[in-house]
């Protein structure tokens, strides 16, 4: 891969749709897999061996990197390619195996301990990047997408179920507009990808797969703690999600964190608009929307104007969000100024507890520009999402029963890992004359040089001369 130094740190766009066999094979060297290699080999015992499971496992990797659309077009091209062949230890071409044994493979790689063993290695090397990368993770986002997939039959399904896998169902998804009408349907046959991922860079960070039935909030709980736990402690600082996850478990979860929910707020006030805050009569000017906004009223004008408090950050010792007087914070005439600020030098000043309601009232205000910046941010998911099921093939649609679908999913986010640990590792180059240079990012992932240094200002180091002698010695 050839990434200038003007592109990002994980310069997606910049990925080979053929690649070569020099990215191929640092992809293998790059892979996690020794554990699960060697859980695959201890489960084959003394059986026969013709072809073996290193093999067979390369041949899965394979497809899903060089993105065949089948797994007959990657045994179709191991048979004409020597090199591609022997990368992952296949010598002849009478030793690549049959579609039917990758079949048999992949249905072995979707059972215990191999399914748990294939969502480590995701695991490991999204730990790799997050203590390389400094600020992966910082701010992410989630979503959940649609993936089309087979169902066995009842009586060859009886094992997966007895294992507590899902089966593929009927999912309907409905789209509505402001008027709260349906404008859009979209339905399904398969499961559920529910992902985690890191609004900067598009990198995944934990993924669950679920049937059709799950909800986003109830899985949002456990694709959290293994991001978490794949990432340094306290890196998550905001959770940018859409209506579905705006649940008061999810808001109290991430409130436990000291995680910012950015979360857009679901509509269920059907005949009221504003509410009075707690505390506050008939005679107070304060009011709340379903958003959680607080306005003031000023009632001296005819008709009344309502204005939107101003925002002025969140004390979490008292676990309230502060608001002043619009007209003293934005220099605004109002002629309830007199009396809503007699006395007071800063304004008229509002603590709302989040107590109240923490769906209600996250720590960032639903209507702040910062709000808003974090929550476009929402995109990067769906994005990444587009690549897994176009660019990596997890939405094939021909894949059959839960076993195999897992399998089949477990190894498209590997090598998406895999890609994401490959492109931070990259060397960028400048120009055309210019030599390719290791960025401290980089080093680290190479292993030149320790986490806790990446960052750190490096010293340039002085020219030296070089010695007469050297060209004597040269020259004789």
């Amino acid at each position: 891969m050839k990434i200038h130094v003007t592109k990002p740190l994980f310069a997606w766009d910049c990925l080979e749709d053929s690649p070569t066999l020099k990215t191929i094979k640092q992809l293998l060297e790059t892979l996690p897999d020794a554990e699960l290699l060697a859980s695959l080999e201890a489960a084959r015992g003394h059986g026969r061996n013709d072809y073996p499971v290193r093999a067979l496992w390369g041949v899965v990797v394979l497809a899903i990197a060089l993105r065949h659309p089948t797994m007959e077009h990657c045994l179709a091209e191991l048979r004409r390619n020597e090199s591609l062949r022997k990368l992952i230890g296949i010598e002849t071409e009478d030793h690549v195996p049959s579609k039917w044994n990758l079949s048999r493979f992949v249905e072995r790689l979707g059972c215990e301990p191999h399914r748990s063993l294939l969502h480590k290695m995701f695991n490991q090397l999204v730990s790799r990047l997050g203590e390389a990368v400094p600020g992966l993770g910082e701010h992410t986002a989630g979503d959940a997408t649609a993936l089309n997939a087979r169902r066995k039959e009842a009586k060859h399904a009886a094992a997966e179920v007895a294992e507590g896998l899902p089966q593929a169902s009927g999912g309907r998804k409905e789209y509505t507009d402001d008027e709260g009408n349906v404008s859009k349907v979209v339905e399904w046959f398969g499961f559920k990808l529910h992902l985690l991922a890191d609004v900067k860079n598009e990198v995944a960070l934990a993924y669950h797969i679920t049937d059709t039935k799950a909800g986003d909030g109830e899985t949002l709980p456990l694709i959290l703690a293994d991001a978490q736990a794949n990432l340094p402690a306290n890196r998550i600082q905001t959770l940018a999600y859409d209506k579905a996850a705006d649940t008061n478990d999810v808001h109290k979860l991430l409130s436990q964190a000291h995680i910012k929910p950015v979360i857009q707020n679901r509509s269920l006030w059907k005949d009221e608009h504003e509410r009075m805050l707690p505390g506050h009569d008939g005679r107070s000017n304060i009011v709340y929307d379903e958003a959680g906004t607080v306005y003031c009223y000023d009632r001296e004008s005819k008709p009344m104007v309502r204005r939107r408090m101003a925002y002025i950050g969140y004390e979490p010792e008292r676990e309230t969000i502060k608001y002043r007087c619009p007209a003293m914070h934005e220099g605004l005439e109002c002629p309830m100024s007199a009396k809503c600020n007699a006395g007071k030098s800063y304004g008229l000043t509002v603590r709302v507890p989040r107590k109240i309601d923490v769906r209600r009232f996250p720590s960032l205000p639903r209507a702040t520009k910062k709000f808003e910046r974090l929550y476009k941010g929402r995109t990067a998911v769906e994005r990444l999402n587009a690549r897994l099921k176009v660019f990596w093939g997890a939405d094939d649609g021909n894949v059959t029963g839960s076993r195999r679908f897992f399998a089949h999913l477990g190894v498209v986010m590997v090598v998406h890992a895999v890609f994401a640990v490959l492109l931070a590792a990259a060397p960028r180059w400048e120009g055309t004359l210019s030599q390719t240079k290791l960025s401290p990012i980089a080093r680290a992932l190479h292993g030149r040089q320790k986490p806790c240094e990446v960052g750190a200002p490096t010293r340039r180091r002085r020219k030296v001369k070089p010695q007469p002698q050297l060209y004597l010695k040269f020259a004789g």
